[in-house]
């Protein structure tokens, strides 16, 4: 399966737009946001848990990063509500569940081999933002291969002042402005190698998940 596969291109996903897709176990379904492969595949989306629905115990020999948008994730290490980042290195397993449901945005089989530490961080505790050239960011992993943040975004601030070498951006709140149309709360941005001045942010502002620096060994691959 091969969904937005050619990472050398922009791909975007707004909210009105997302297919919903059942996936093997009930009671859990996913929007496929981009895909290379079939059930075992390099994926990024947005998972819907129904309450009281589950996934068997499975390994990620890929590794795998979330972000819990709403409700309540579940594994056996804790309860992770809204705001919760995650990151499980590649040879972990783990059991998810959600009681009252949630939502959740996920990253399968895009990490290195020596991505090894596990990451556990609470983005709506005020102490694990910082301000950086007069802008609030929460950090939640950098490495050579890959920076990944929330930021808040100033109304009508552009996103990235330089050209940037990949990224890939997740409207948490308030929305941004991108190929002249809105992306609201949910949109999704992947963007290859260049120069974005066009991105914005909205009347409101915006605060965003961004991951950078991430594409520019996939797109060499192809």
């Amino acid at each position: 399966m091969l969904i937005n596969a050619d990472f050398m291109r922009r791909a975007t996903v707004a909210p009105e737009n997302y297919e919903w897709v059942a996936s093997p176990q009930r009671g859990v379904e996913r929007v496929m946001l981009d895909r290379v492969g079939a059930e075992k595949a390099r994926a990024t989306s947005i998972v819907r848990y129904a309450p009281d629905s589950f996934f068997p115990r499975h390994e990620h020999p890929g590794g795998e990063e979330i972000l819990v948008l709403s409700g309540t994730f579940s594994d056996e290490e804790g309860d992770y509500p809204a705001g919760w980042y995650l990151r499980n290195p590649p040879g972990s397993s783990h059991k998810p569940s959600s009681v009252d449901g949630a939502m959740i945005f996920v990253k399968l089989w895009q990490m290195t081999h020596d991505q090894n530490r596990q990451v556990r961080v609470d983005t709506r505790d005020p102490s694990s933002w910082e301000q950086r050239n007069g802008r609030d960011i929460c950090p939640l992993f950098s490495d050579v291969a890959e920076q990944v943040s929330l930021r808040r975004i100033a109304p009508g601030e552009s996103l990235f002042a330089d050209p940037i070498d990949s990224a890939e951006l997740l409207v948490l709140d308030g929305d941004v402005m991108a190929d002249g149309r809105s992306y609201p709360r949910g949109g999704w941005i992947r963007l290859p190698e260049g120069s974005y001045p066009e991105i914005v942010a909205g009347a409101q502002g915006a605060t965003i998940y961004l991951k950078t620096g991430h594409l520019a060994h996939v797109a060499s691959e192809k």
